[in-house]
């Protein structure tokens, strides 16, 4: 098992990151564009949705205004992108990560990461991303639960780069750290929002708004 937060001091740039444990799920989005880092968290009727700080400063909203949090019955759906909706829409997990593939942003062609969480502390991660010939793999992963203070961590990208690469691996077993730890350990250039939710305690931290 890694310590989640000694990985997140380590990395300046894990990109979007999904932890996802029992009854518990934390959410963040970095930037190292101003387009990326001019948005916050805010919350709506069903999760949450990211929103330009500034409006006047917004330059393209595709891939970065998006619904990241929404309820699916009793399931929590927690994605990067707008694949939130495609799941929930279909109402299935499996189902609406096969009908997406990984963003079209060349040359980084970010992945997707998607999770669902079930009340019964059981969860599912998944990851978009693409192969040497272009066409997308779609990768699964299935948990019966974790101990408490233990999850499991993807992110979109291993570190930084130019092209940034792709999440390679299963997602990473990890020691999680409280909200207030798992903020302070992002990368205080490039961090934006944290979103987390431990046992239906549901907190957003925003670098915009002064966090």
């Amino acid at each position: 098992m890694v310590d989640l937060l000694e990985l997140l001091r380590d990395n300046p740039y894990p990109g979007r990151g999904i932890v996802v444990g029992s009854r518990c799920v934390y959410y963040w989005i970095m930037g190292r564009s101003s387009n990326s880092r001019n948005r916050v968290f805010v919350k709506t009727e069903d999760g949450i949705r990211t929103e330009a700080h500034d409006p006047a400063l917004l330059e393209d909203p595709s891939l970065i205004i998006y619904h990241p949090v929404r309820t699916m019955g009793d399931d929590l759906v927690v994605t990067n992108g707008d694949q939130t909706d495609t799941i929930v829409e279909k109402g299935d997990f499996i189902a609406g990560c096969m009908a997406r593939e990984y963003e079209p942003d060349e040359p980084n062609y970010t992945p997707r990461i998607s999770s669902v969480l079930h009340p019964d502390g059981s969860f599912e991660l998944s990851i978009l991303k693409r192969a040497r010939d272009g066409r997308c793999t779609r990768e699964f992963f299935s948990y019966e639960g974790a101990d408490g203070g233990c999850g499991y961590f993807i992110s979109t990208y291993q570190g930084d780069g130019n092209p940034l690469p792709s999440f390679a691996g299963e997602p990473i077993h990890v020691g999680m750290g409280s909200p207030e730890e798992i903020w302070e350990a992002l990368n205080t250039q490039n961090k934006v929002s944290l979103y987390t939710n431990v046992k239906g305690e549901v907190r957003i931290f925003n670098k915009n708004l002064g966090d």
